[in-house]
């Protein structure tokens, strides 16, 4: 739990971290502008640090005294700003060192999930220097999707029907990350599900128009549909709920984060786990917070306050 009561809290610097440098700085900057009125409005005494390389002499000019991480994809979200702000003793909100750069990395994230028995799907992967005909051999079923391991928001990601997509999926996603995640193409439904504080918020089930939840459909597109709770039998429910809390605790999540999977046939594959869930307008862990009774300031509040060291 967090090191500070909710009176300790509201007398320190806050600062949001936002922006940064990633692939996502457009995203994030929406998510900390959402959370910095939201704990203005509460009373907090936050500002906003646009995150660049002087991160450590941004946050002593401010008088930072704790960080509100608002940052998605690298360089925020991946356990490098985290080690800065433990080395600055500075406590922070969200996931630690260790689960931060686990959770960003799909492949090693699959690995754990395996391991633990928690279901994903099938998948290969390869590394800059590898051999594409060999992943291309192994690779004999079709579709397949393909994604940059480091990567959010559906960046770089192509779903290949064919080897000629396959081979500049690979080298797409090779550009951004120089670990490619090739995966097993699950045709069905995406539900997703918010952790906040180790309990599971409601299931959602994303319908988008264009049968694919891409970064347009994310972001930009009103044609998305969000069935909140999921239509899907109790049983598997309560189950993805489950799977959900279980790969949090396996990667050591803290604070909030959000489980996506895919569902099919009554079965259920865990695609990834995101520690720092966008908090825009269209983001899906207020959304499940709204259902679950917790309206936008209290959940930030709820984020603040469990802020802490040496996760």
């Amino acid at each position: 739990m967090s090191c500070f009561s909710q009176k300790e809290m509201s007398a320190k610097t806050i600062g949001v971290l936002l922006g940064g440098l990633s692939a996502e700085r457009e995203i994030s900057l929406k998510t900390g502008t959402a959370a910095l009125q939201a704990l203005q409005q509460l009373g907090y005494r936050a500002v906003a640090i646009d995150v660049n390389q002087n991160l450590p002499q941004q946050l002593e000019q401010a008088g930072i005294e704790i960080a509100f991480i608002a940052l998605h994809g690298r360089f925020g979200e991946d356990g490098r700003v985290q080690g800065l702000l433990e080395m600055l003793q500075i406590p922070y909100t969200g996931s630690g060192v260790l689960a931060s750069s686990v959770a960003i990395d799909k492949v090693m994230t699959k690995q754990l999930l395996i391991y633990h028995d928690l279901p994903t799907p099938e998948f290969d992967f390869m590394r800059i220097g590898d051999s594409v005909d060999a992943l291309l051999k192994r690779c004999s079923s079709l579709p397949l999707v393909v994604k940059p391991s480091r990567e959010g928001s559906t960046i770089g990601i192509t779903i290949a029907r064919n080897k000629e997509a396959l081979c500049s999926g690979v080298e797409l996603a090779a550009t951004l990350d120089g670990t490619v995640l090739i995966e097993e193409f699950i045709e069905g439904s995406e539900l997703t599900v918010s952790v906040l504080n180790g309990k599971a918020l409601p299931v959602i089930k994303i319908v988008p128009k264009s049968g694919f939840y891409d970064y347009q459909a994310k972001y930009n597109s009103a044609d998305t549909e969000y069935l909140l709770p999921a239509p899907i039998a109790e049983n598997i429910y309560q189950l993805v709920q489950q799977a959900a809390v279980k790969a949090c605790r396996v990667l050591g999540c803290r604070g909030a984060a959000r489980v996506d999977f895919m569902f099919r046939n009554d079965s259920f594959y865990c695609l990834e786990v995101n520690t720092i869930p966008g908090m825009t307008e269209t983001s899906l862990l207020p959304k499940a917070a709204q259902a679950a009774g917790v309206d936008f300031p209290q959940l930030v509040e709820m984020i603040l306050l469990d802020a802490d060291l040496d996760k």
